[in-house]
Protein backbone atom coordinates (compact mmCIF):
# COMPACT_ATOMS: atom_id res chain seq x y z
CA UNK A 1 0.00 0.00 0.00
CA UNK A 2 1.39 3.59 -1.10
CA UNK A 3 2.11 6.06 2.12
CA UNK A 4 2.48 9.49 1.81
CA UNK A 5 4.06 11.15 5.01
CA UNK A 6 3.06 14.82 5.33
CA UNK A 7 5.70 16.93 7.15
CA UNK A 8 5.23 20.45 8.62
CA UNK A 9 7.47 22.41 5.93
CA UNK A 10 10.37 21.71 3.69
CA UNK A 11 13.29 21.55 5.79
CA UNK A 12 11.20 18.28 7.95
CA UNK A 13 10.80 16.55 4.95
CA UNK A 14 13.91 16.86 3.57
CA UNK A 15 15.40 15.73 7.34
CA UNK A 16 13.30 13.03 7.08
CA UNK A 17 14.21 12.64 3.13
CA UNK A 18 18.13 11.91 4.65
CA UNK A 19 17.17 9.89 7.33
CA UNK A 20 15.30 7.03 5.77
CA UNK A 21 18.13 7.07 3.43
CA UNK A 22 21.04 6.51 6.33
CA UNK A 23 18.34 4.68 9.12
CA UNK A 24 20.14 1.54 9.43
CA UNK A 25 22.53 -0.94 7.10
CA UNK A 26 20.17 -3.07 5.26
CA UNK A 27 16.76 -1.40 5.73
CA UNK A 28 16.34 0.77 2.78
CA UNK A 29 12.97 1.99 2.41
CA UNK A 30 12.06 3.42 -1.27
CA UNK A 31 10.43 6.91 -1.25
CA UNK A 32 11.29 10.12 -2.96
CA UNK A 33 10.20 14.13 -1.73
CA UNK A 34 6.89 15.42 -3.34
CA UNK A 35 8.44 18.02 -5.68
CA UNK A 36 10.10 15.29 -6.95
CA UNK A 37 9.27 14.04 -11.03
CA UNK A 38 6.95 10.86 -10.62
CA UNK A 39 4.81 9.45 -8.34
CA UNK A 40 5.14 5.91 -8.40
CA UNK A 41 7.22 5.45 -5.30
CA UNK A 42 5.66 3.48 -2.42
CA UNK A 43 6.45 6.25 0.10
CA UNK A 44 6.54 9.89 -0.71
CA UNK A 45 7.28 12.90 1.72
CA UNK A 46 5.67 16.08 1.30
CA UNK A 47 4.23 19.16 2.90
CA UNK A 48 1.68 21.94 1.91
CA UNK A 49 -0.47 20.99 -1.12
CA UNK A 50 -1.49 16.93 -1.23
CA UNK A 51 -0.19 14.81 -3.19
CA UNK A 52 -1.44 14.32 -6.86
CA UNK A 53 -1.58 10.02 -6.55
CA UNK A 54 -1.20 8.53 -2.82
CA UNK A 55 -4.72 7.04 -1.14
CA UNK A 56 -3.76 4.30 0.97
CA UNK A 57 -1.81 5.54 4.13
CA UNK A 58 -1.53 9.50 5.35
CA UNK A 59 1.48 9.41 8.01
CA UNK A 60 0.64 12.86 9.81
CA UNK A 61 3.90 14.68 11.23
CA UNK A 62 1.82 18.09 10.50
CA UNK A 63 0.93 19.87 14.22
CA UNK A 64 -2.62 20.61 12.18
CA UNK A 65 -4.63 17.56 10.42
CA UNK A 66 -4.19 18.17 6.30
CA UNK A 67 -7.03 19.68 4.65
CA UNK A 68 -6.93 16.66 2.17
CA UNK A 69 -6.67 14.10 5.09
CA UNK A 70 -10.30 12.26 3.95
CA UNK A 71 -9.18 11.01 0.90
CA UNK A 72 -6.80 8.48 2.23
CA UNK A 73 -7.94 4.81 3.39
CA UNK A 74 -5.91 5.41 6.72
CA UNK A 75 -4.46 7.76 8.89
CA UNK A 76 -1.38 7.35 10.88
CA UNK A 77 -0.91 10.00 14.04
CA UNK A 78 2.53 9.25 15.82
CA UNK A 79 2.57 10.91 19.45
CA UNK A 80 5.11 10.52 21.73
CA UNK A 81 5.70 11.89 25.31
CA UNK A 82 6.54 15.46 24.53
CA UNK A 83 3.65 17.38 26.18
CA UNK A 84 3.33 19.51 23.29
CA UNK A 85 3.15 16.93 20.96
CA UNK A 86 0.47 15.07 23.29
CA UNK A 87 -1.83 18.36 23.54
CA UNK A 88 -2.03 18.69 19.60
CA UNK A 89 -2.40 14.97 18.93
CA UNK A 90 -4.91 14.79 21.46
CA UNK A 91 -6.58 18.36 19.61
CA UNK A 92 -6.69 16.30 16.16
CA UNK A 93 -7.84 13.03 18.22
CA UNK A 94 -11.35 15.19 18.88
CA UNK A 95 -10.68 16.53 15.36
CA UNK A 96 -11.16 13.07 14.17
CA UNK A 97 -13.94 11.85 16.78
CA UNK A 98 -15.75 14.75 16.51
CA UNK A 99 -16.43 13.41 12.43
CA UNK A 100 -16.78 10.11 13.08
CA UNK A 101 -13.75 8.32 12.41
CA UNK A 102 -13.46 4.66 13.88
CA UNK A 103 -10.06 5.68 16.22
CA UNK A 104 -7.86 2.73 17.43
CA UNK A 105 -4.91 3.60 19.63
CA UNK A 106 -1.45 1.60 20.32
CA UNK A 107 1.05 2.26 22.57
CA UNK A 108 4.33 0.91 21.30
CA UNK A 109 7.41 0.69 23.82
CA UNK A 110 10.98 0.35 22.88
Amino acid sequence: QRVYIHTPDAPAATRLDLLLWTFRPGSFVPHQLNDATGTDCPVLIGHGDEPAAHHGVLVNLDEEVPLFFSRFERVVEIINQDENVRQTGRNRFRFYRDRGYDLHSHTLDG
